[in-house]
């Protein structure tokens, strides 16, 4: 059985882990307010965006047609961005997004697929490097905060990958924000760009619009474009989430620190009170020899 003072030490311990978890919950619970206003304020023009490109494409078809509209024509070379945060300490915010991935792996390698991966976070390279090896083609780091160049560094990259004939399809995954207590593991396909679907629609109120220049070359500079917003704005989404899963997760450990201080609390006075009494005896019995 443990001391006395080994069991002051453990409540001392404890008690200094729940002031940590406490002022992390604190912290994240601050910055999830900033991070869901941005995720929240970006979607409009993610949706906006896709709505206009759902527009165009509409009108476009034919040899004219975009490739990142129209693709390839195959699906045999897959490539998938999962993004990921690059810290832990918020529940199964990471490993469900890593597990979403893997099912997507899973069943395209399933179908004899080729699939690459590009990792946006550092959970995403640690957890799918040993799965996925030298098929790993890219790694990122997301940062503390969202950063439009790091979304159009990787824009670029699978713009590059899908000129030089090396993917037909890009999916995006990453965790959709619904709620503090809901986050979503998300995959949304980013080349051949999905135009149905959520997409929303635009009422032209019966109007016929004339585009200068024309449609293709319209959708030939939005389409890149879509794909840097598309990624930047599953960051956003993803820092939303990732601060309402660490409130949660340290909500849960100041809680569970609670009812450890509580027992060990309780464990330590009976301990105490038993040894009291134990050399209250010897003195009495010791007095009584006498």
């Amino acid at each position: 059985m443990a001391s006395l003072k080994e069991m002051r030490n453990q409540i001392a311990s404890v008690k200094a882990t729940q002031k940590i978890t406490k002022a992390m919950q604190m912290v994240a619970a601050a910055k999830l307010r900033r991070s869901q206003e941005a995720a929240e304020s970006g979607r409009p023009y993610a949706a906006r965006m896709a709505a206009v490109i759902a527009n165009l494409a509409s009108g476009v078809s034919g040899d004219g047609a975009p490739k990142l509209l129209v693709g390839t024509g195959q699906d045999q070379k897959q490539l998938l961005i999962v993004a990921t945060s690059d810290r832990g300490l918020a529940g199964g915010f990471n490993s469900g997004i890593v597990r979403a991935a893997k099912a997507k792996i899973d069943e395209l390698q399933g179908q004899g697929k080729d699939v690459r991966v590009i990792t946006l976070g550092k959970k995403a390279l640690a957890q799918l490097k040993r799965l996925m090896g030298d098929k790993i083609v890219g790694s990122y780091i997301a940062g503390n905060k969202p950063s439009l160049d790091t979304a159009k560094e990787i824009g670029e990259q699978v713009a590059a990958m899908f000129e030089a004939g090396q993917v037909d399809v890009v999916t995006l995954m990453y965790s959709r924000y619904k709620s503090v207590v809901q986050q979503i593991p998300t995959a949304k396909q980013l080349i051949p760009a999905a135009v149905g679907g959520d997409a929303p629609t635009i009422d032209l109120k019966g109007a016929a619009y004339e585009y200068e220049p024309d449609a293709e070359g319209i959708l030939e500079t939005l389409l890149p474009m879509n794909v840097n917003v598309q990624i930047f704005s599953a960051m956003l989404e993803n820092q939303a989430g990732f601060y309402a899963a660490q409130m949660a997760a340290m909500d849960n450990a100041t809680r569970n620190a609670g009812d450890m201080i509580s027992g060990m609390t309780i464990k330590y006075n009976r301990t105490r009170q038993a040894q009291i009494t134990k050399e209250l005896i010897e003195i009495i019995s010791g007095a009584e020899a006498l």
